[in-house]
Order: structure tokens, then sequence, then C-alpha cells
């Protein structure tokens, strides 16, 4: 019967852990091809309710900003930098500044040249931070690899 006891104390703990893992954003990937050289990717945020994460343009000081590294290839270069829709900005009193946010859901783009037929996927890295009213998460590091299609 200890044993019994134990088992299902053990197994409430676990599910309570379980629980409290936050993950209040989710990430999708796209791409369009728009020429027959040129390929546009997005880079979806789905954000839930009541959390946010920072533009790629905070300043310093402030938090970590959203920001993605392409995986270096011969096949493709990228054509400028990636772009963003306009932000939310208001003053953060938690770093005392003015910063800029994305609520609900955000898609980041980015063109590329390719310069290999062979070429079937995007591959990189992104980082983000992703707070709410009353607290920041670290930040994530997320992999990703965004098929092109044909």
């Amino acid at each position: 019967m200890k044993k019994l006891l134990a088992i299902a104390a053990a197994l409430i703990i676990s599910f309570g852990a379980y629980a409290q893992i936050v993950a209040p954003v989710k990430w999708a990937y796209a791409a369009k091809k728009t020429s027959a050289t040129e390929v546009t990717v997005f880079l979806k945020a789905s954000i839930a309710g009541g959390w946010h994460i920072y533009s790629m343009n905070v300043k310093d000081g402030g938090p970590i900003k959203t920001s993605f590294t392409f995986a270096k290839s011969k096949d493709y270069t990228l054509i400028g930098k990636p772009s963003e829709p306009k932000p939310i900005t208001k003053f953060e009193k938690a770093f005392n500044m003015d910063v800029s946010y994305f609520e609900n859901e955000v898609v980041f783009q980015q063109k590329i040249k390719l310069k290999s037929p062979k070429v079937t996927a995007i591959k990189g890295q992104l980082e983000y931070m992703t707070c709410n009213d009353m607290k920041c998460l670290p930040p994530d590091d997320v992999n990703f690899s965004i098929p092109l299609g044909k």
C-alpha cells in the first residue's frame, strides 16, 4: 500500500512539474519563390494571449531582441536583412526604456538569392525572448529548416 501511495505521489508531482512548462510561442515556416533565382522565407511566431516577443530593433540595455542567423552556404546568399512589420512601442518599467514588441502573431521575412537549383531548404537559428506583464522567460534558441519545395 505504501508503494502505491509513493507511486501516486510521484505521478502527481511529475504532472505538476509538466504543467509548469511554459511555451507561449510557436514557430512556423514557409517559403515562396519570387523568381527562378530568388525566394522569400517567412518565419511566423504565434504568440499566446498576454505574452509578447521583441522586435529585431531593440536598443542596448533592453530585452533580448529577436534575431535570425542563417546557415552559411555557397548555394545561396541573403538579400539585405530580415524584415518585420511595424511593432508596438511602449515604455516598459522592467527595462526603464521604450521597447518595441509583437503580440498575438508576427511574420518576419528574408529574401534569398539562389545560386544553385540544388537548394532544397534554408537552415538557421533564431533567438527570441518572451515576456508578459509579470515575468520574462529566458531567451530561447530555435533551429529551423525551411523547405523550398519545387
